[in-house]
């Protein structure tokens, strides 16, 4: 038996297999098709820190933590022949699906970018369920990250799984509705709906893991050697707000936040986020709990987010943190070019993800402390690469 991470080489999850090793006897098979690197380098960005190799960092997860069940398959997982064949050699246990085409924005570009990113990330989906379905693997755990950006903004709590629709007198839980803004975030809506659907018709135990906007370059098991860092994008194509504003902090430009900036977006830590996901894959693990040891039965949702942070409190923060690297860093409110609420104030319950980690393991200025000390290393690099982010980083 195996455990097996999807986008293996990506920025949640390289740290997600590493954590996994450190945590299981089993093999953990990394699977990937490099394909995040390509796209980040078709829009002409990088990743502010360098990404060793898969060989180099294999090399370095087995000298720094000795971990000698970790390894790595290329492979593309829109085949449904690789799939099959990647499912009926290493017959899983856990399967925790991060790879996708992550970027709104890289999927607004045009037409045959909406179309790539639905097929690569809705095809992936569908090939894993099918596949675990076809070989006799149905008491595999499935987890996937979707995204908390499926739910869009709406202006009432967004539950942790359904919602109560009540009608005529008659009441059921339904599965809160998906109101995406992105041809990304509609193929990770698809994916939701999907892995309902393969919950019930193949019985196989599900984890949807609606991720947040997830920050952050380190976790404790990449702080030992740079050959292990993840990556690190700050472009406005595959850079998130947070990763964007502390480049311009580097860069010596002011954050520019939009209109009010009261508007709050749903957060995570890189080192939070991948917590999760280990405990997912190992409930027998050394930090499980009764409570979160095993698969659950069924479709389980989990919110994973610690808190919503509002942009401008967001930005502020990064203003206070970068003082401490000697970075004189203002905040400066420049034209909302958004039709969006500037004081929405995004509720969302958590309580089922909080219970899975224990506690919050990393603040948002903690984060920002990791964030601003790999940058202010790799200041050049940003640099460089101003007109990827400048003048106006978008949000």
């Amino acid at each position: 038996m195996s455990i097996i991470v999807t986008g293996g080489d990506g920025y949640i999850g390289w740290p997600t297999a590493l954590r996994i090793a450190t945590r299981t006897d089993e093999r953990v098979l990394a699977v990937d098709n490099f394909a995040r690197r390509g796209w980040v380098e078709e829009v002409g960005a990088t990743s502010a820190t360098p990404i060793a190799s898969i060989e180099t960092r294999l090399d370095a997860a087995r000298e720094v933590h000795s971990l000698s069940n970790l390894s790595f398959v290329e492979g593309d997982l829109t085949e449904r022949s690789f799939v099959a064949e990647l499912l009926e050699v290493h017959e899983p246990s856990t399967v925790v699906h991060t790879a996708a085409q992550p970027s709104a924005p890289y999927s607004q570009i045009n037409g045959e970018r909406a179309n790539y990113t639905q097929h690569n990330n809705m095809q992936a989906t569908r090939n894993l369920l099918f596949g675990l379905h076809e070989q006799g693997l149905t008491d595999t755990h499935f987890v996937e990250t979707t995204t908390t950006g499926l739910y869009g903004a709406p202006e009432f709590p967004i539950p942790e799984g359904g919602a109560v629709m009540e009608h005529d007198g008659e009441r059921d839980e339904v599965p809160f509705p998906a109101m995406a803004g992105s041809w990304y975030h509609t193929s990770k809506a698809h994916d939701a709906a999907n892995l309902r659907l393969a919950a019930q018709q193949f019985d196989i135990p599900i984890s949807d893991v609606r991720t947040a906007i997830t920050y952050g370059t380190e976790i404790e098991e990449t702080r030992a050697d740079d050959r292990l860092k993840t990556r690190f994008d700050f472009d406005y194509y595959f850079g998130v707000v947070a990763h964007r504003f502390a480049a311009q902090a580097v860069a010596g430009y002011p954050l520019t936040v939009y209109g009010k900036g009261e508007q709050r977006k749903p957060f995570v830590s890189l080192e939070d986020a991948v917590e999760g996901l280990a405990r997912l894959a190992c409930g027998d693990g050394p930090d499980a709990t009764d409570e979160t040891a095993g698969a659950p039965e069924g479709l389980t949702v989990y919110n994973q987010v610690t808190r919503p942070i509002a942009i401008v409190e967001l930005a502020e923060t990064i203003r206070d943190v970068a003082a401490d690297f000697d970075l004189d860093v203002e905040v400066t409110h420049v034209e909302n070019p958004r039709d969006e609420d500037e004081t929405h104030r995004m509720e969302i319950d958590n309580d089922r993800y909080m219970d899975l980690i224990g506690e919050q393991r990393a603040t948002f200025a903690e984060g920002v402390e990791d964030i601003l000390d790999t940058l202010v290393r790799y200041r050049e690099v940003i640099t460089s690469h101003e007109d990827r982010f400048l003048p106006d980083a978008l949000q």
